[in-house]
């Protein structure tokens, strides 16, 4: 069994503040069991301070996570914030690891850095927490897909880096006190572990009257759509003009069938737009499986919201419930800024029942299985989404 506790500190230019008072909270709430690893998620201001590493060098147990534009725990929901999730337990065993840069390949550094991280353990892990990098050129699908090269059949939960720029230039992974542009962090829960997940997207009755299928396609690349260029196609349906996405539909989600994927569960991913090329292909924030159906999805504030009280409504109807950890997409975050910033955090803060301890932040992609069947998870890469981890 895991016990979990969420801490925070505002203290970015003070770390000694900030760690006294982050052990403080940690001494009220949980008491340290056998096996211990924390989940830190900060303002990129902490670690140009040297708070992070000045907690990381001093806190009991290891730290590994990501930067994140504002996050909440049970207690507090703020932007200039760092917070941590702690799990402790006495039978699940929690290995730590990060990889070298994944800039020209994956399966290379991150089967090296499992390999050592693994060792002395037994079979496949029962939950792998993985944080990789923003790196512009990679889909996140490439992430997941690794990871279920290495450990197939294992759930992977995770999230890439965030922060309030608007280029994401100062997003990066965590790992003990370093951070990265260009590495991968990650924990593998060995033992009896047995998380459940949650995504939330948005409502079915968003669907917009535009079905077509992806009929060429290579990764996040879309070339053509119903057989026409796929920049024709969006302009022939009012969705892009002048080379671009008309400004009006720069938010607008894109629902994915992967009908092809041997491992499709009939549940549909969400897709961001990014860009479109000279030649008229379109790019996305994820694959687009050639042979896919496409749908799109109105999305307002008002939606993002409602899908999150629905999703955390769900967690009080289970039992045994130790903590959860929630992603976000950033464009949630963004899709609310006329609202409050904080207004999904605050949600979640308010709805959840006291007794279950959380950590939420905003991530800039978001990894969980979209369900897992007689014990084989459909891991999938998000967009727009809230993934929930319920342990």
């Amino acid at each position: 069994m895991i016990k979990c506790a969420g801490v925070y500190t505002y203290e970015i230019d003070d770390p000694e503040t900030a760690f006294e008072g982050l052990k403080g909270q940690i001494e009220k709430k949980i008491t340290l069991l056998k096996h211990t690893v924390g989940i830190v998620m900060c303002h990129p201001e902490f670690i140009g301070s040297g708070a992070l590493r000045y907690i990381s060098e001093n806190m009991p147990f290891e730290l590994v996570g990501v930067t994140s534009s504002s996050q909440a725990v049970n207690d507090e929901a703020g932007e200039l914030i760092l917070t941590i999730f702690i799990m402790t337990s006495d039978d699940v065993r929690f290995k730590t690891g990060v990889t070298g840069c994944l800039c020209g390949d994956i399966d290379g550094p991150l089967a090296a850095s499992y390999g050592c991280a693994s060792e002395g353990e037994q079979g496949a892990p029962g939950l792998a927490i993985i944080f990789p990098p923003l790196i512009l050129n990679y889909a996140g699908d490439a992430y997941v897909n690794a990871w279920s090269r290495i450990i197939p059949g294992t759930p992977v939960f995770g999230a890439l880096p965030s922060d309030d720029t608007l280029t994401f230039e100062n997003s990066e992974t965590v790992y003990d006190g370093s951070h990265y542009k260009t590495a991968m962090s990650f924990i593998l829960c060995y033992g009896n572990v047995q998380p459940r997940f949650l995504v939330g997207t948005l409502p079915e009755d968003n669907i917009l009257p535009y079905k077509s299928e992806i009929t060429r396609s290579d990764g996040p690349f879309v070339h053509e759509i119903n057989n026409a260029n796929a920049y024709k196609y969006f302009e022939n349906i009012g969705f892009a003009s002048h080379g671009a996405f008309v400004e009006y539909f720069l938010f607008v989600p894109f629902a994915l069938e992967q009908k092809k994927r041997g491992d499709y569960d009939g549940i549909p991913v969400i897709r961001g737009y990014a860009s479109f090329t000279e030649d008229g292909t379109a790019i996305f924030r994820g694959d687009m499986d050639e042979g896919s159906t496409l749908t799109m999805l109105k999305c307002t504030p008002e939606d993002v919201l409602s899908t999150t009280r629905q999703k955390v409504g769900q967690i009080d109807c289970l039992s045994g419930v130790s903590g959860a950890l929630m992603f976000p997409c950033i464009v949630r975050r963004m899709m609310t800024l006329r609202i409050d910033p904080l207004a999904e955090l605050n949600i979640v803060k308010d709805l959840i029942d006291a007794d279950i301890p959380f950590m939420m932040g905003y991530v800039g992609g978001e990894i969980c299985p979209t369900s897992v069947r007689e014990g084989v998870p459909a891991n999938r890469f998000h967009n727009y989404s809230l993934v929930i981890l319920i342990l």
